[in-house]
């Protein structure tokens, strides 16, 4: 009876602890997400709702995170607590700025909106709730969807990390030209949640809906973790009669698709210009071989085609262009396969190589279109430097006669010098990530560009009665894509003419259509569901974007000009673009305002800084401690010069560790198998200073590389970087990954010990590091400070000579040497920070 009674004690404990780690796990609840889609003629409109309540009997913080197209500009974000609401305010981005640093300089901070991937964007916001009270969080953005090989895509990121109670994605489709095809699909889709699919579509409209039950999200019925994570696409295209395209008015304002179809292709004069520098060598060159083999298969035979390949040496393939013949496909294959990589980057004589083969080619069609590809992964290291030569070297040599396209290979190319210099000259510039599907990422930008079917496009319409006209005139127009231009109709008209002229493969064309003004805005009238003014919406976000695109190659009174405009419209339409930001105020109890900026592909850089300055010198042993927060005590380890400091978990000694001058060039700090937690160091090559760190998490798999360059999340074999150039913060099942712009990394986890690292940049770049939540280690902890944090015992050695108030720690790895403790004043709430030459350097030890 006895051991019945300690048995059910037992088994009455064990549900209470599992009943305490679910409420636990989910005191945050999400009752409430809500994904509504509204696409009027290509132009999406979306918002996001979610609505949390916190189920502890303490304040919790309830985050709200949305991956949202890169394409997409966000119009209005709000968040309302216990019925107050606190909405988000769209400020041109310097005053935004300036109003962000005087809030934060009271309190922490973090940038809302990074890059997350080649399609993706991240919006994070967290705030602090009591506890039982609810926010509700709404973000809106719209966008154009672009058409490519086809078809449209919107693209709706689902992760909401825990079962939702009501769930629901509603995406309603209104295109007037008729749905041609329409289909769904996601990375996460089961029989059972398929159930929850619905899809309800006649000529011109569709409704799709998901809505899975609590039973229908869960992965298995014992467990409660959601299947919902991944993708949920809608794919479809539109109908299309009319030869001139199809015009759309609403209030004034027009919209004018273009997009033949069953035309003849023009014949292609390719030159693939293909970077062999050392940095390319390993997993590079080889996706690129593959990559290549595969479009070497995709040329017709009335297509001519060379290569270049180049590092500090330029070498072509053959001495001129050749016909896509099964012969010399099969001989350019063999070359491919040769492809090896070393060297340094000479990329001005190589596309000036490029230029002037397609100069003194021979027996090219005569109606062909001239191209050159360009593949690079760095910055130009040999020949010319200087990145404004090349650009306007390039720029004189083409001379607008062929279309440059530039591809830049991962992070360490400047996408801002290759995005230039494409659009300086008739192309686009695209990133590669480097990614297991790197070599089809490169096949499927080549598809995208491979079958011009219409060049020199010119759209015109009735001058004086237009205002506002986006662009209208293209050099190539490939298939499978479309032409868009908007405008505003300025005086009373009954038609609006428009004229189209092109040249295609077999002819120069001359297309025209008149669109019934009345009749054409009859069409969206009494549609419940779309929102009125969108086709002026569409207007200024098209005309945003190609002002943006076109400063990138402007001249700089140029440029001041094309900004001013853009930023003009940004405000009038309460667009987040890169020249706004949104302020995202708190309640005042938290001291804390956020700011969202939007933003590109290039500010994805790697950071590329030379320190200035003289070492600083200590001026006494009163190193710098990092400063302890009230509720949160930071265990820090710094190094200084050859030395560790960090303070010992609940005692009052800050310890001191040298490498007794020796190299390390790699050392263990910690392994902790309870906690899965390991981290690794690297001292820099020519000093003392810690350059990296690696921490390892076994729950969730995953690694973050953390250098004075930038910060790489590794996971699920996908990498993910993180510039220091910028405040960011990534989620991983539950892994935060906080960056704070040129200052700090964070990396958090329930339950886990918090690990924080420090940029500090006097007199060269290095590491800081430190721990908060120290307490939570193990006794298993050990490695090189690990050690430490297990059992930390000082012992007398009076074979040592030592100064009285030094004593040494026992069971010290080899390398390192205990140095002169410093003790805290007691009453202190902060470590008092020492004295350092520079103030500087002392606030940026601090966590």
């Amino acid at each position: 009876m006895e051991g019945r009674t300690l048995l059910a004690l037992m088994v009455f404990s064990s549900l209470v602890v599992l009943a305490e780690t679910i409420a636990q796990k989910h005191a945050i609840e999400i009752y409430s997400l809500h994904v509504d889609c509204k696409v009027t003629s290509r132009f999406a409109h979306t918002l996001i709702t979610s609505k949390i309540v916190n189920r502890a009997n303490e304040s919790r913080e309830a985050t709200f995170e949305v991956e949202l197209p890169k394409t997409a500009f966000i119009t209005n974000f709000s968040m309302s607590i216990d019925g107050r609401v606190y909405p988000g305010i769209i400020k041109e981005k310097a005053s935004a700025q300036k109003e962000y640093d005087t809030a934060v300089s009271h309190g922490q901070s973090a940038g809302l909106v990074k890059i997350t991937g080649r399609k993706l964007e991240q919006f994070h916001v967290s705030v602090s709730i009591a506890a039982a009270s609810k926010v509700t969080f709404e973000l809106t953005y719209e966008e154009l969807l672009k058409r490519q090989l086809g078809k449209f895509e919107l693209l709706i990121k689902v992760r909401p990390k825990q079962l939702v109670k009501h769930f629901q994605i509603d995406v309603h489709i209104f295109e007037p030209q008729g749905i041609r095809f329409l289909e769904t699909d996601s990375t996460f889709m089961t029989n059972e949640l398929t159930k929850a699919l619905t899809k309800v579509q006649n000529e011109t409209k569709a409704h799709i809906l998901f809505k899975p039950t609590i039973d229908q999200q869960k992965i298995s019925p014992e467990f409660d973790e959601t299947l919902l994570n991944g993708d949920f696409v809608v794919r479809y295209d539109v109908k299309r009669d009319a030869t001139a395209g199809d015009i759309q008015i609403v209030s004034g304002y027009f919209v004018h698709y273009f997009a033949p179809q069953e035309m003849p292709v023009f014949p292609k004069n390719v030159i693939f210009v293909i970077d062999r520098s050392g940095s390319m060598a390993g997993r590079k060159i080889e996706q690129t071989r593959d990559a290549l083999l595969k479009i070497l298969q995709d040329l017709h035979p009335e297509d001519h085609f060379s290569f270049i390949t180049f590092n500090s040496k330029v070498v072509e393939w053959k001495s001129s262009l050749l016909p896509a013949t099964a012969e010399n496909v099969a001989s350019a294959a063999g070359f491919v396969q040769t492809l090896s990589a070393s060297g340094g980057t000479d990329i001005n004589h190589a596309l000036l190589t490029a230029v002037s083969g397609l100069e003194k080619a021979e027996g090219l069609p005569e109606r062909s279109v001239s191209m050159i590809i360009l593949l690079t992964d760095g910055q130009p290291t040999s020949g010319e430097s200087n990145v404004e030569v090349i650009q306007e070297n390039i720029k004189k040599a083409v001379n607008g006669k062929y279309a440059l396209f530039c591809l830049g290979f991962g992070f360490d190319v400047s996408y801002k010098f290759l995005e230039k210099m494409a659009l300086s000259n008739g192309g686009i510039a695209r990133r590669i990530y480097e990614n297991a599907d790197a070599a089809l990422q490169l096949q499927g930008f080549y598809q995208e560009v491979a079958t011009p079917i219409l060049k020199k496009i010119e759209m015109q319409y009735p001058e004086n009665a237009i205002e506002g006209l986006t662009k209208n005139d293209f050099k190539l127009f490939f298939e499978g894509s479309e032409i868009v231009v908007s405008g505003k109709i300025s005086n009373e008209l009954d038609l609006l003419p428009v004229e189209i002229k092109a040249q295609s493969h077999s002819s120069d064309l001359t297309l025209k259509e008149e669109a019934n003004v009345k009749e054409k805005e009859q069409v969206f009238q009494n549609q419940s569901y779309i929102f009125g003014n969108f086709i002026e919406r569409l207007w200024a976000y098209l005309t945003i974007q190609q002002l943006l695109e076109k400063s990138i190659s402007a001249q700089e009174e140029d440029q001041k000009t094309l900004e001013a405009q853009a930023l003009e419209l940004s405000l009038r339409y309460s667009f987040v673009t890169p020249l706004t930001s949104m302020v995202v105020t708190k309640p005042a109890d938290q001291e804390q305002t956020d700011l969202a900026n939007k933003p590109t592909e290039a500010d994805n850089e790697k950071r590329n800084s030379v320190p200035v300055g003289d070492a600083y010198k200590l001026r006494s042993a009163s190193l710098p401690v990092a400063r302890q927060r009230k509720k949160m005590r930071a265990q820090p380890v710094v190094n200084v010069h050859s030395q560790l400091l960090f303070q010992l978990p609940k005692q009052n000694e800050i310890v001191c560790l040298n490498t007794d001058g020796k190299p390390q060039p790699s050392v263990h700090l910690l392994s902790d198998t309870e906690q899965g937690l390991t981290m690794t160091g690297k001292l820099g090559d020519r000093t003392n200073h810690f350059v990296q760190f690696e921490i390892n998490y076994v729950n969730p798999p995953a690694q973050i590389h953390v250098s004075t360059d930038a910060i790489v999340l590794h996971h699920n074999n996908e990498s993910t970087r993180l510039p220091w150039t910028e405040s960011a913060t990534s989620t991983i099942q539950g892994l935060s990954i906080s960056v704070e712009k040129e200052r700090s990394v964070t990396a958090s986890l329930s339950d886990t010990v918090t690990v924080k690292i420090s940029l500090i940049k006097f007199p060269e770049d290095f590491l800081g590091l430190h721990f908060l939540n120290a307490d939570r280690f193990s006794d298993k902890v050990s490695g090189a400070l690990g050690q430490f944090y297990s059992k930390a015992r000082f012992e007398n050695n009076s074979n040592v000579n030592q100064r009285a108030d030094e004593r040494l720690l026992s069971g010290l790895q080899q390398g390192f040497r205990h140095c002169l403790p410093w003790h805290p004043p007691e009453q202190a709430q902060e470590a008092p920070a020492g004295q350092v030459d520079d103030e500087a350097v002392r606030e940026r030890l601090e966590p």
